[in-house]
Order: structure tokens, then C-alpha cells, then sequence
């Protein structure tokens, strides 16, 4: 790993860690309330997928440079602009917060992918963690796409499905590059 990669790595991995935090939070709590009123979706939805862009976006300036810094911050961007919408609009009907979510899954899948295979050029071995997340929001993007008449209900559940997996994904990736920049910080300190 190249030494500016560790150092952002070291510096940012901790938000890629909150990122997952926040995504499994949301999506334990639309498992256990799927009654959740639709005001209360939309807006809890908007608050996280705005701390959700501010944090991509944060991580995306900070490893400014590296081939998978754009793709970093097209994530957070669509991440705020989907935030913003939900609270601009928070009597939208489910669904219209079913496209709102399906489209900005998708563009954050499309921008975890190319972020993923850009990783993956520059020698990174833990592009995998994003590709996943990646290919999991295409696919829970496209499915509410396909079956929107499926209800709020089942909106809440895929939510909270995907959200959880896509959390954990990013967790993994958090913790795999910490320790990543600490086994080579501890391969320079020794004799």
C-alpha cells in the first residue's frame, strides 16, 4: 500500500466505520418498528442519507487523489441530495419515497462499484467489502423498480434487509483497514 493511501486510510477509517454504524442502526430500527409511521421514515431517512453524504464526502476529500476518490464523493453527493428531498418533500406518498430510495441505491451501488474496481487497480485488498455493498444497493434499487406496488411495508423490510447487510459490509471494510494500516505502522517499528 502506497504510503499516502495508509495515511488517508488510517485517518478515514474510522468514518467508513460510521457510515456502517448509521446504516445498521436504520436498519434495526425499520426491522423492529415496520409499522413506522411514513413521516417518521421520510424523515429519518433524509437525516441519514444527508450524515451519510457528509461522510462520503468527507472521506472523498481527504483521500483527494487516489483513483477511488470521485467515486467516493458522487456516493455522498447523491447520498445528500436524497436527504434533502425527503425533508424538502416529507408528505411525499410512499411512493414516491420508494423511487426517491431505489434511485439513490442505485447511483450509491454504481459509485461503490467504481470505487471498488478503482481500489482494486491501485492494490487495495479490501475492494471487495465495497464491491459487495456496491452490487447489493444496485440490486435493492432495481428491485424496488420492479415491484413497487409491493407497499410501504415491504419497502421497510428490503430497507431495513439491505441497509443492514450494506452496514455490516462497510463495518468489515472499516475494521480490515485499520488493521491493515496498523500491521504496517507495526512493520516499520520492527528491527
Amino acid at each position: 500500500m502506497d504510503t499516502n493511501v495508509k495515511d488517508a486510510a488510517k485517518a478515514v477509517w474510522w468514518l467508513v466505520l460510521m457510515r456502517g454504524i448509521f446504516m445498521v442502526i436504520f436498519g434495526i430500527i425499520a426491522l423492529v418498528s415496520p409499522g413506522i409511521a411514513l413521516l417518521t421514515l421520510v424523515w429519518f431517512f433524509g437525516f441519514y442519507a444527508i450524515l451519510d453524504g457528509i461522510a462520503a464526502i468527507a472521506i472523498g476529500i481527504r483521500t483527494r487523489g487516489e483513483p477511488h476518490w470521485i467515486w467516493t464523493i458522487v456516493q455522498g453527493v447523491a447520498s445528500v441530495l436524497a436527504g434533502v428531498i425527503a425533508l424538502i418533500w416529507p408528505g411525499l406518498t410512499a411512493l414516491a419515497l420508494l423511487f426517491v430510495v431505489a434511485f439513490w441505491a442505485i447511483v450509491l451501488g454504481i459509485g461503490e462499484i467504481g470505487g471498488a474496481f478503482a481500489s482494486r487497480k491501485s492494490g487495495s485488498n479490501a475492494w471487495g467489502w465495497t464491491l459487495a455493498a456496491g452490487i447489493l444497493n444496485v440490486i435493492f434499487g432495481v428491485l424496488l423498480l420492479i415491484w413497487p406496488a409491493g407497499g410501504i411495508l415491504t419497502l421497510i423490510w428490503l430497507v431495513a434487509i439491505f441497509t443492514l447487510a450494506g452496514g455490516i459490509a462497510l463495518i468489515v471494510l472499516a475494521f480490515r483497514v485499520r488493521s491493515v494500516t496498523r500491521s504496517t505502522a507495526d512493520a516499520f517499528r520492527a528491527p
